[in-house]
């Protein structure tokens, strides 16, 4: 009967990577594997590293180590390292799943608590479950699309963090990691937050050395990425869009003034990474370091000025610890957690959302259970029973409490009209864009009459406006929602006589468009943009 039950999980887990793996070599070419294009193409690039672009318009970002090790792979055909590259992807994932249903041993000081289940075929079923559950997740998704290395550096940092590796090599793949790929130095800080001193020196040695190893194969882009390149975190994208689920991300979209805006991130990322950190050491004092590890990693990308989506495993791996916790209120919130980081609340409820504070609050779901799980930790200790006492009915009544008024304060703020700035996918496109037809598709030119002539292009988490104006027109502005500040537009010159303009927007429910004359009164208005 068990084994039944293991094979069919695992194949249901070989099915799904199956077809998750035909459905990334059937995209086109220019979006098949993008990120993992861009390390071939930078590996065979002759010139300088960081002065490389791809086809799709992406350059190499991380340091240059990760070139280091790259470099090999490209000896392979393009076609055979992506198949490869699929295939390690779910390998990992399965390692992953291996690693968080891992049990405490006495070595470690465990308790054996938790409500994973503890059989030997049970635990078969339970890992290929969990890396089922790991596999649909928009995150591992996003690594298998885009053949991403952020998959590995979450294996990496668990199973050192985690201590699943001996105790006298525990550190180096963390240090590692963060030669890779810069985040995962915030666990150095947890290693001595949790009295690991020898881990945490472990981890500075090999980061330095892999540095080192990097700077004498590679001299000139050591240089240039350490001495500056490492500053530039505008060349990985565009930092307000949604995809950035990091707090800094959000804060982008709140729209922040530049001056406030690292002033108030600072604030945030410290107070939130050192609860993380504080209950992740309660949670390796107690003998549950793979907790621990998840909790840090949660806060890497919390911390992070740039999370994507492949950056969101560790809060997957979060999710599914609340499942296993004990009570109904944590199980539920993991439960509510997987579904917000499997799908995109944003696009499935766009047609329910008739306040820009819902429409605010679905779009940045994932940084706010992100930001709870870093806060709040796995309820109490950790996820897991750690000891037989249980909450006292004050301690009990206290967390209902916590529950109860978070859920009011989201209440009001998805009820609350707010400002432009609140816009999370808002832009006016520039002179620079204008020979890009994905954001200037309007062909028409003015007509008599109509100050204003434009057409509206819905896509999946954004909607583009373009249009002309009139000689009459001076100047266009556009507000985002009832009550908040309002945007100009730019108008430029498409073509002699012409004047074109281009803006994008999460959503238009609640936007208006206004045009107005050379004396600031307005000729035109538009409310009904869709």
């Amino acid at each position: 009967m068990f084994e039944r039950r293991v094979l069919a999980a695992w194949a249901a887990f070989g099915g799904i990577a199956a077809v998750s793996a035909a459905l990334v070599l059937r995209r086109p070419d220019a979006q098949r594997l993008s990120d993992l294009h861009i390390y071939y193409g930078a590996a065979k690039f002759d010139g300088p590293l960081y002065d490389y672009v791809a086809e799709n318009g992406g350059p190499f970002t991380y340091p240059p180590f990760a070139m280091v090790l790259f470099r090999p792979l490209s000896l392979l055909p393009e076609a055979t390292l992506g198949l490869l590259w699929l295939a390690m992807t779910c390998v990992a994932v399965i390692a992953i799943a291996r690693t968080v249903t891992k049990r405490p041993g006495k070595a470690e000081g465990g308790t054996g608590g938790g409500s994973w289940i503890r059989t030997p075929a049970g635990a078969k079923v339970l890992v290929a479950a969990v890396a089922t559950a790991l596999l649909v997740s928009a995150p591992v998704q996003s690594n298998l699309r885009f053949g991403q290395v952020s998959i590995f550096i979450v294996l990496l940092a668990l199973v050192d963090a985690g201590q699943v590796v001996p105790a006298r090599y525990r550190g180096v793949l963390v240090g590692v990691a963060a030669a890779i790929k810069l985040t995962p130095l915030l666990f150095v800080v947890y290693f001595v937050v949790a009295g690991r001193y020898k881990d945490a020196a472990r981890a500075v040695a090999a980061f330095v050395g892999c540095a080192a190893v990097a700077a004498v194969i590679m001299p000139g882009a050591s240089v240039r990425y350490w001495g500056g390149t490492i500053f530039q975190t505008s060349r990985i994208g565009d930092l307000a869009s949604l995809g950035n689920q990091s707090v800094h991300g959000m804060l982008l979209r709140v729209g922040l003034s530049p001056a406030a805006l690292p002033v108030v991130w600072a604030v945030l990322i410290v107070a939130i990474c050192g609860a993380a950190l504080l209950r992740a050491r309660q949670l390796h004092l107690h003998g549950e370091p793979v907790r621990a590890a998840v909790l840090v990693g949660c806060a890497t990308v919390a911390a992070s000025p740039v999370s994507w989506t492949h950056h969101q495993v560790w809060t997957v791996l979060a999710a599914m610890l609340l499942v296993a916790a004990e009570g109904a209120w944590r199980r539920v919130a993991g439960v509510v957690l997987l579904v917000v980081m499997t799908l995109s609340l944003g696009v499935v409820l766009r047609g329910v959302a008739v306040y820009p504070g819902w429409q605010f609050l679905l779009e940045n779901a994932r940084s706010v259970g992100l930001v709870a799980v870093c806060v709040a930790g796995f309820g109490g200790v950790a996820a897991a029973r750690l000891s037989t006492t249980r909450l006292s009915t004050t301690r009990l009544r206290t967390t209902r409490r916590i529950a109860v008024a978070s859920v009011v304060g989201l209440a009001v703020l998805a009820l609350t009209p707010l400002p432009a700035g609140a816009d999370p996918t808002f832009k006016a496109y520039s002179a620079d864009d204008l020979t890009n037809p994905r954001y200037f598709y309007f062909t028409g030119t003015p007509v008599p009459g109509h100050p204003v002539t434009f057409l509206v292009r819905r896509e999946k988490t954004k909607v583009r406006v373009n249009g002309v104006v009139g000689a009459e027109v001076a100047r266009l502005r556009y507000t985002s929602a009832p009550g908040g500040a309002a945007r100009s537009i730019p108008l430029l010159e498409a073509e002699a006589g012409v004047r074109t303009f281009s803006f994008r927007s999460a959503s238009l429910a609640h936007g208006r468009l206004e045009a107005l004359d050379a004396a600031g009164q307005v000729t035109a208005a538009f409310t009904d943009l869709g």
